[in-house]
């Protein structure tokens, strides 16, 4: 079966970049940090290594409003800026997946995870086997039989990989791929700022979820009172029936994202080594020069042309 990969650009440099840190921070003659585009591209390499996709595409967060910040105005109103370290890497990676000949997919208004939700379906529905890199385990709502999700992690320029499919997020977590949507809308989600309903965890959520399913269904049940939840918990949730629901609606990953991008859009093609390793003597990646003989491929096409 063939494969499609679909890379979260801003998790992924993110998640590079604060595992290459410290005393091992790379930087170009020059002072540049590199130390995402490096962390970034060992994860890329070693995946296309195990996976040998015959598509890939790569999405990355736009700055401008989604649809989440227009219905909850705090929505991840408590993050803090990214590092200017991290900000000067961001506009390299895209040229070098650019010079890869990698599909990068953009759309003002929409999150990566909305891209990379709509994609995935698309290319389950296409009948291929979906791989999503992500650090963000708001994906695992998207895992399916077909559809699988990749969590790496990098210490000390090492990374090792989670896989999560249905299955696992079943094991994981008690209950249904889907249903995590119900479960961050009751608990909320603190690093994007979602209340979900106050005093409930996860540990609760998940409880609550596995017993009534759907919030709409545990809705139901308790202002017909037919369920055993009493006290200060069904004070809680009554009271705070409409964040519940926004959280949920915050939480959801968009499907139906407005694309353009095809299967032959997504096609892996050959690089411009040219391109590939002017930038790379650029940034110092000796290493990668080495690994994919760049040198000598980049003579010998000139020399044959």
């Amino acid at each position: 079966m063939d494969k499609l990969v679909l890379i979260d650009g801003n998790s992924i440099m993110n998640r590079a970049f604060y595992g290459i840190m410290g005393s091992r921070a790379l930087t170009t003659k020059d002072g540049k940090f590199t130390n995402a585009i490096y962390g970034f591209l060992a994860i890329l390499f070693k995946l296309l290594e195990e996976e040998n996709p015959q598509y890939l595409g790569v999405t990355f967060d736009l700055k401008a409003p989604t649809e989440r910040h227009k219905l909850y105005e705090g929505y991840k109103a408590n993050r803090k800026g990214m590092p200017n370290e991290l900000a000067e890497q961001m506009p390299i990676i895209k040229d070098i997946l650019r010079a890869m000949n990698i599909d990068i997919i953009e759309k003002e208004g929409y999150e990566g995870d909305d891209i990379i939700g709509t994609l995935s379906r698309y290319g389950s529905k296409k009948g291929l086997e979906v791989i999503i890199l992500s650090g963000d385990r708001d994906t695992f709502q998207l895992a399916t039989d077909k559809i699988k999700i990749h969590i790496p992690r990098t210490k000390a320029g090492k990374t090792e990989t989670e896989i999560f499919d249905k299955e696992k997020v079943q094991e994981v977590y008690g209950v249904e791929p889907k249903q995590l949507i119900d479960v961050k809308g009751l608990q909320g989600d603190t690093s994007d700022n979602i209340p979900g309903v106050p005093g409930i965890g996860e540990k609760t959520a998940l409880i609550l979820i596995k017993k009534y399913k759907t919030i709409e269904n545990l809705y139901e049940k308790l202002e017909k009172e037919e369920t055993d939840i009493k006290g200060k918990q069904r004070e809680k949730l009554l009271e705070n029936k409409e964040l519940a629901f926004l959280s949920k609606k915050l939480g959801e990953i968009n499907l139906e994202v407005p694309l353009e991008d095809t299967l032959e859009e997504l096609k892996i093609e050959d690089w411009d080594k040219q391109h590939v390793l002017e930038i790379f003597k650029e940034l110092n990646f000796k290493r990668y020069i080495e690994k994919f003989n760049l040198l000598e491929e980049v003579e010998n096409r000139n020399w044959k042309l």
